[in-house]
């Protein structure tokens, strides 16, 4: 790992859930933040010159022999720590304070009682402050030169501090919503104790990335696979913007997009930001190959393999390519990690281009890989993009190959579309498109009989569905209002002549998936 330009808070992951929340928090305050595993030696540590580390949380207990411990030489180093939850107990045990496992544990709301108002931590923290806890065992002595600045009932120890050595610990979870004021507790240890400068933002980032990529690049060529996804989106035109036309975007019409989904891109990226763009229309070859396909699982081996042949194709058209570039986020590289804390070579392949032959030798070039969505998503603000683009949904990489269940035809893809189209129009101008995870439509293989005009019909279903989420590990059913499932229900019967029945999916996930296939 590079030394940062910005002022850096490392977030030494013991195994939390939250690790990557701990990390949001800190840029949130306008600080750079960067996960590392606690296996990070001491002198790696202040290699990067961090201005503070934070001990995440974790699912061990210190009294285990196994539990995890950091490099004891860190706690020289002079950096101030902030130790959460399991941070704040390896600390304590590590420095000769004490751990136990009381009978009475602490999990969900407590209130902060505040005995210590000269606590650097808890400045500006208002008194019987909500927290959110989570946690069996708890320090039951400190360790010399540490004195407690807070408590709550159950736990005498929920604050302490070392202001000597600037080592502060807390047990609960101040980087969740639930802890009303942990924010500010953050705010508190970074930029007052650390005092880290504010400098992380996407206008600095762009500066910053515009400098990186023209030093990496030279005078070479840059291949980027273009979806019309926020993700790429966001890469090639920060590319463009480092090296103009150096930069050549392959986009595959695989046919398999929504209404109109094609012709946008190539207004958008074309004539608009004026890329080079090798457009390949493979409707007719991707249709070809899904014919009488009706396994999903088939069907999305299918469509990769094929995508990748055309992708290669279209790129030999290219000239010399010496990078290729993907839209790699940062939780896409943490979770890369292999589990026992070890960096990976492995980078995730279901947001990129995986699976091209081994002889081409291009360089990966990954601009957003040190940033969140929602990092991503102000960088495509601040690059110019719509909100409309920005805010985009997530979109599966087979597209509509999934959501046309059954077998896959133009006409049952065209029928899909425009029920998918009036589905996202209706959600957008109810005002509820931001409020939803992710909206989507399905043709099912199922024919009802209607009545419409003077006649009885015999066609197709379509289900709607709408789910919230946080990250689409689980998934909650949209309660969508009724007035608009009836819109919706309506504008599909009378607008798509193939369509006589509108189900609305009410499945959690799980037990069922977001996509049906």
């Amino acid at each position: 790992m590079k030394k940062s330009p910005y002022d850096t808070v490392l977030v030494l992951d013991f195994g939390a859930q939250y690790s990557q929340l701990i990390a949001r928090r800190v840029r949130e305050a306008g600080v750079y933040s960067t996960i590392v595993p606690y296996t990070t030696s001491a002198e790696e540590i202040r290699k990067l010159s961090p201005v503070g580390i934070i001990f995440s949380g974790g699912p061990c207990s210190v009294g285990d022999a196994a539990s995890p411990r950091p490099d004891m030489a860190i706690f020289s180093l002079g950096i101030p720590i902030l130790g959460i939850c399991y941070g704040l107990q390896v600390l304590s045990t590590c420095l000769g304070g004490h751990v136990d496992c009381p009978e009475k544990k602490e999990y969900g709301f407590a209130n902060l009682d505040i005995v210590d108002r000269t606590s650097a931590l808890l400045k500006g923290v208002p008194d019987n402050s909500q927290i959110w806890m989570s946690h069996g065992d708890s320090v039951d002595s400190l360790p010399e030169g540490f004195r407690r600045t807070a408590s709550t009932p159950n736990c005498p120890y929920t604050v302490v501090e070392n202001d000597e050595k600037k080592i502060y610990g807390v047990q609960f979870h101040p980087e969740v919503v639930h802890s009303k004021d942990g924010f500010t507790m953050i705010k508190n240890f970074v930029l007052d104790i650390c005092r880290a400068s504010a400098g992380w933002n996407m206008g600095s980032f762009i500066e910053d990335e515009i400098k990186r990529i023209r030093e990496k690049v030279g005078d070479r060529q840059v291949l980027c696979g273009l979806s019309g996804g926020v993700d790429s989106s966001v890469a090639a035109v920060l590319i463009h913007k480092a090296i103009g036309d150096q930069l050549v975007c392959v986009f595959v019409n695989n046919g398999l997009l929504r209404k109109n989904e094609a012709q946008n891109v190539l207004d958008l990226f074309g004539r608009h930001f004026k890329m080079r763009l090798q457009y390949a229309d493979a409707e007719e070859a991707f249709l070809t190959a899904l014919k009488g396909v009706s396994e999903p699982e088939s069907k999305r081996k299918i469509i990769g393999k094929l995508f990748v042949d055309t992708f290669y194709n279209e790129a030999r058209k290219c000239g010399d390519i010496s990078f290729l570039a993907q839209g790699t986020l940062y939780p896409d590289v943490i979770e890369s990690r292999s589990p026992s804390g070890g960096p990976s070579a492995t980078i995730k392949s279901h947001h990129n281009v995986g699976g091209l032959p081994e002889d081409l030798k291009w360089e990966l070039l990954e601009p957003l890989k040190d940033l969140f969505k929602d990092e991503v998503r102000a960088l495509g603000r601040e690059l110019g993009l719509s909100d409309e683009l920005i805010d985009r949904q997530p979109f599966p990489g087979p597209g509509l190959g999934v959501r046309c269940i059954g077998e896959i035809t133009k006409e049952r893809l065209d029928t899909l579309r425009e029920v998918d189209a009036i589905f996202i129009e209706e959600i957008r101008k109810a005002g509820l498109y931001g409020e939803i995870w992710q909206a989507l439509a399905d043709l099912l293989p199922v024919k009802s009989v209607g009545v419409q005009g003077d006649g009885r019909t015999y066609r197709e279903v379509c289900t709607l569905r709408a789910v919230t989420s946080e990250d689409a590990m689980t998934a909650d059913w949209y309660r969508l209002p009724y007035d608009v499932m009836q819109k919706c229900a309506s504008r599909i019967c009378n607008e798509v002549s193939g369509v006589n029945r509108v189900l609305y999916d009410i499945t959690s996930k799980p037990p069922a998936t977001i996509e049906w296939e």
